[in-house]
């Protein structure tokens, strides 16, 4: 089992302090297991199998359990008087109105909360408003490439290691599985369970072939520029007629599901954020290849951007495209220290420099001293370009 250390080091910060622990995240991105590795550490630094409430809301066991009432009673009544009570609601946005009976075991002394949702919409209206700053969200990916690696031998070819990762998926359970039927029945079950359950069911959309569509149109344009009027005249002219409204509806049940992340565009000149031109990336690349097939060899740029995007993402960083004048900034990434530039190409070698001048030119135009990377799959070493360091970018996944 792969310890998701980085996570597990959160969960153990965040311990007793006065805050709901909210994990989200992509359906089997890891979350349960997440909670089953913090639990074995409770264990080990002194607590006791009776202070551990564990509820699955997914789990036959507790299919009794449907509303707030039923599931703060079934808590309350293993509660221990005297002792902390550790207490693991797992997909608990499958319970009605569940965050009156998260408030009511919260705003007990003795115990510490701790929720998994599969959708956004778990922080949104009227829980946000009930627990408004009573809680802290921890947004859980799948694996890492970095993760990953750590599940084989060393000496292990990276190269070898990254078309396996972005072809084989990051999804944790997908690494147990060694024939590829057996992992493209996975992943398709994956998605059709994101869905039918976490979309058609709550959405109530009538035209679920319509909804796929759309999700392969968007698969195919990862690292694409794309307008909801973009999307609708384009699938409408290959013959599935669809409007803008219903668009912006798919794209938002998408994104709240985190199958799909959009990220905004930011002028770095104008020093202004831009309502068009969002870009959308997908959660795994495995899950692209299952639902789209073979892929372009064009693609593996935008791939290895989207598998950039992932990482920024799990590094806490607050992303936007950048718009330079008519040129483009792959990632802006905004940490704790100011803004980081990141453009990122497959490979910048040509016969005649052109390539590197290319992806070098918008970062290099930017007059300001943030650190600025430009990643490449490149084996050259680090080298800096005025100011801008070129990477190799497995070595900067594995950091």
């Amino acid at each position: 089992m792969i310890q998701r250390q980085e996570y597990l080091n959160t969960l153990i910060n965040f311990r007793d302090k006065e805050l709901i622990k909210i994990v989200t995240g992509i359906r089997r991105c890891g979350k349960s297991t997440l909670f089953e590795l913090f639990q074995d550490y409770l264990r080990s630094n002194g607590v006791s199998d009776e202070q551990i409430i564990a509820v699955n809301l997914e789990d036959g066991d507790f299919a009794d359990i449907e509303t707030s009432r039923q599931l703060y009673d079934y808590a309350k009544e293993r509660l221990l008087p005297d002792r902390m009570n550790y207490i693991f609601l797992d997909e608990v946005q499958r319970v009605a109105n569940f965050q009156q009976a998260v408030d009511g075991l919260y705003v007990k002394k003795n115990c510490d909360v701790y929720i998994t949702g599969s959708n956004a919409y778990l922080l949104s209206g009227e829980l946000a408003t009930l627990l408004s700053g009573r809680y802290v969200e921890i947004k859980m990916l799948p694996l890492s490439f970095r993760e990953y690696v750590s599940a084989f031998p060393q000496g292990t070819s990276l190269e070898r290691l990254y078309a396996d990762y972005v072809l084989n998926s990051a999804f944790p359970y997908a690494l147990e599985l060694e024939r590829p039927q057996d992992r493209k029945l996975y992943l398709q079950g994956i998605y059709d369970t994101i869905v039918l359950k976490d979309i058609v069911a709550r959405r109530r959309f009538p035209d679920i072939e319509m909804l796929k569509s759309v999700v392969r149109f968007m698969f195919d344009n990862i690292g694409n520029i794309c307008s909801t009027n973009k999307i609708a005249d384009t699938m409408t002219s290959s013959g599935r007629k669809i409007n803008v409204h219903t668009v912006e509806n798919y794209l938002s049940a998408l994104t709240d599901s985190f199958i799909l992340y959009r990220i905004g565009r930011y002028d770095v000149k104008g020093k202004q954020y831009l309502k068009t031109g969002d870009k959308y990336y997908a959660a795994d690349i495995g899950l692209r290849y299952t639902l789209l097939g073979g892929t372009k060899k064009a693609d593996a740029g935008h791939i290895l951007e989207n598998v950039v995007f992932l990482e920024l993402l799990r590094r806490g960083y607050e992303i936007y495209i950048g718009k330079v004048g008519n040129t483009e900034v792959d990632f802006i990434a905004i940490g704790d220290e100011g803004p980081e530039y990141y453009q990122v190409a497959y490979t910048v070698i040509d016969a005649d420099g052109h390539t590197l001048q290319r992806e070098l030119a918008p970062i290099d135009s930017i007059n300001d001293h943030n650190p600025k990377y430009l990643l490449t799959m490149d084996n050259t070493p680090p080298t800096s370009h005025n100011g801008i360091k070129q990477i190799n970018v497995l070595d900067w996944l594995l950091k």
